[in-house]
């Protein structure tokens, strides 16, 4: 790992809304915007997962061995899984009971990596169902939002039972008039928009979390924060700007 210190990791892990997040102004960048010289954010994002798939290579993504366990794991997976079932038996549709029961072994095997390990999971979001139809291929069909507010629940309900902090994106995004024109890029997957919805809860519950020490990013110390006389010049050239603290201003539309 490289150096100078060990930061803290933050691991996001899930289906394409996590392999994704990277792109269109992501929340996964954004993130790492934020938590830059504070924390590493590592991608563990694998579109067309469900969560059977995951379960099959948790140990190998999450193993108990490890040198550096994460600091914090923020889960999703639940769109593909509520996708219809096909006549096949092929795809990724996984029936309700069974989807939170993979979740709940996954949730019980990331616990067991460390004491000091905190988990986020995320539920399905929404969907544009006229969007999928017009921009994704007929591999896509089957999706409803419907269904997808159906696994977000009862995502939520396991989370409660198992005292897991967990944000309904399902809720959330819809919460605003608009949410069917500006969230999506194809109906499925999160535009920049989507993903400031995305930031903002993932941030509203480090702010208000009892975790000890905090993960919310402002709490967090900056890496190197101290002045240096190789920063540029102030103005009347008696000091330095310590250019450290002018990216974390730049990153206050996230003090939430």
């Amino acid at each position: 790992m490289a150096g100078p210190i060990m930061r803290p990791q933050i691991v996001l892990f899930g289906s394409s809304i996590i392999q994704m997040s990277f792109d269109n102004g992501g929340w996964g960048a954004i993130l790492a915007n934020l938590y830059a010289r504070k924390a590493d954010i590592i991608l563990r994002g694998y579109s067309g997962w469900n969560s059977r798939r995951a379960l099959e290579v948790l140990d190998e993504i999450f193993p108990k061995d490890a040198y550096v366990q994460p600091s914090l794991v923020i889960v999703y997976f639940g769109g593909n899984d509520s996708i219809d079932p096909h006549p096949s038996g092929l795809g990724p549709h996984v029936p309700l009971e069974e989807y939170v029961e993979n979740m709940r072994k996954i949730a019980n095997h990331l616990k067991s990596l460390s004491d000091h390990i905190r988990i986020i999971f995320l539920t399905s979001p929404p969907i544009n169902e006229e969007l999928i139809r017009k921009k994704l291929s007929a591999t896509q069909s089957g999706r409803t939002n419907e269904s997808c507010g159906e696994y977000a629940d009862g995502l939520m309900e396991l989370c409660e039972e198992m005292n897991i902090k967990a944000i309904n994106l399902w809720s959330a995004i819809q919460t605003r008039e608009d949410w069917l024109d500006v969230s999506f890029t194809d109906g499925v997957h999160l535009s920049a928009e989507g993903s400031k919805v995305v930031v903002k809860e993932i941030l509203k519950v480090l702010r208000e979390v009892d975790w000890k020490p905090s993960l919310h990013w402002m709490s967090m110390p900056t890496e190197y924060a101290e002045d240096s006389p190789y920063y540029p010049p102030s103005p009347d050239g008696t000091t330095t700007i310590n250019v450290s603290h002018i990216i974390s201003r730049r990153c206050l539309q996230w003090d939430i």
